[in-house]
């Protein structure tokens, strides 16, 4: 138990089960959504689900009846569903607000809740912190019950099966039947991009498919080194073929070519943009976050496309989407998303369409990236995790304060405090950031050479922990 404040992060309300996270303070949560919802004036409809993490069922009947007791109409959703998929639903069915209890790729002690406003988006950060004034009073001072509004359940799962299967090229993917090896590491994903991908011919083959409340102790996070199996698979396998996983609630991916290789965010996210843009599906212009490698904004130019850099957390890409001013958004944590379809990200959405690419290049996924390095420059980007101590804190605030001029002999070009420190460089980037989701501070780079990616995320590491060993495992 704590008595701490309710304190949203970049992606929602996350902590340990029983600590941050217990009923009585997810109740106080609800009622500040109800509270918000009736004070915007939003439609007084709002959608529960869930992953399939311990307590969740409890979670949203217990949601449900707090706010039906506010006078809202409530559809929960009936089993696990996949935050895209919810996402898809609030946007598409009129909801005023959703709810969604997840954790999203914390660890298996961990729960959470991520709201989304009627456009089916992650809430600004005005109105995250008005959730949490409003949660705290919630707290001491429960608010007053009126006419009990109705509560019923729902599925918005087929819906999105049907609509993303009608934004694929189905024919391409009937005619050349690539073999998709899905990892779906036992979260909200599985059976929803297979059963898609099913259906339109593609052969499918799962790993840790079904669904466990707590992912076999394993953090349901799509980061190379949980991918082994996934990998291992895709190097046996033959013809054409890729490798994808999502994580706990299926709105992060990660991809793996035919040669075992799991590819970096800022990779997948420039095959997306090169498919979308040769294929007619994206006409104005890409976002991305200030973390995501510059392969990406030097593709998207090529095809005439304007970029737009946002702060890191996909609520900020969502705004520029919402705007006008993208018809997709990209970031360094496996986000992405495709405007026609939705403003949040969706794992199981890029995940399907990376499969259409393979169906329709006539070349293997490696080919198809190789072939823009060559034409754009090679780009390798990366990222670690490190403890979040007073100390390194402490440190972070230092170079905050005091920004460098120069890392390594190379000189510093750009400085941005936006979001933690940014250090712009003529070939890449190193970048430093308390983590939105996480109890850790995190490390972001990029640079021209595998060899010089590793040198830029050991000098911002040693920046934070001086006597870092050097292993830079996220």
């Amino acid at each position: 138990m704590t008595d701490t404040p309710i304190r949203f992060g970049t992606s929602g309300w996350r902590g340990v089960i029983g600590e941050e996270i217990t009923q009585a303070r997810a109740t106080a949560v609800v009622q500040a959504v109800g509270a918000l919802l009736i004070d915007e004036g939003w439609p007084r409809r709002v959608l529960i689900a869930r992953d399939s993490r311990p307590g969740g069922a409890r979670l949203v009947a217990a949601a449900a009846e707090a706010l039906a007791a506010m006078g809202l109409a409530v559809d929960a959703a009936s089993g696990v569903t996949p935050t895209p998929v919810a996402a898809h639903a609030i946007a598409r069915a009129g909801y005023g607000a959703g709810l969604i209890f997840t954790a999203s790729h914390n660890a298996p002690a961990y729960q959470g809740l991520k709201v989304f406003g009627p456009a089916g988006n992650g809430l600004d950060t005005g109105r995250t912190r008005r959730l949490e004034r409003l949660a705290g009073r919630a707290l001491s001072d429960p608010p007053r019950v009126g006419r009990r509004g109705r509560v019923r359940e729902a599925d918005p799962v087929p819906a999105y099966r049907a609509a993303l299967a009608g934004a694929l090229d189905r024919a391409a993917l009937g005619r050349v039947r690539p073999t998709v090896h899905y990892d779906a590491m036992y979260g909200a994903g599985s059976g929803v991009l297979d059963r898609v991908l099913a259906d339109a011919g593609v052969g499918v083959r799962v790993l840790r498919g079904g669904r466990d409340a707590r992912f076999r102790g394993v953090g349901p996070d799509p980061v190379p080194e949980r991918l082994a199996a996934l990998r291992a698979a895709l190097r046996r396998g033959k013809g054409p073929r890729l490798g994808l996983a999502t994580d706990g609630d299926a709105d992060r991916y990660a991809v793996v070519d035919a040669d075992g290789r799991v590819l970096s965010a800022t990779q997948a996210v420039a095959l997306l943009v090169d498919h979308l843009a040769r294929t007619g599906r994206i006409e104005r212009g890409v976002a991305l976050s200030v973390a995501t490698g510059s392969l990406v904004a030097r593709v998207a130019r090529s095809h005439g496309l304007r970029v737009v850099r946002q702060p890191i957390g996909f609520k900020w890409l969502s705004r520029s989407l919402l705007a006008g001013d993208a018809d997709c958004a990209g970031e360094e944590s496996g986000g992405f998303v495709w405007r026609p379809f939705g403003i949040d990200k969706d794992g199981i959405l890029a995940g399907a369409l990376l499969t259409e690419l393979v169906a329709t290049a006539g070349v293997p996924l490696a080919a198809r990236l190789a072939e823009l390095e060559r034409r754009h420059g090679p780009c390798h980007c990366g990222r670690i995790a490190l403890p979040a101590s007073d100390a390194a804190r402490e440190r972070l605030a230092r170079r905050l304060a005091a920004p460098p001029g120069r890392i390594d002999g190379a000189r510093v070009t750009a400085v941005d405090a936006r979001d933690g420190l940014r250090l712009g460089l003529a070939d890449g980037f190193l970048m430093l950031r308390g983590s939105g989701t996480e109890p850790v501070l995190r490390v972001y780079a990029e640079a021209p050479t595998p060899a010089g990616l590793a040198a830029r995320l050991r000098r911002g590491a040693r920046w934070l922990h001086p006597h870092a060993s050097g292993n830079l495992a996220d």
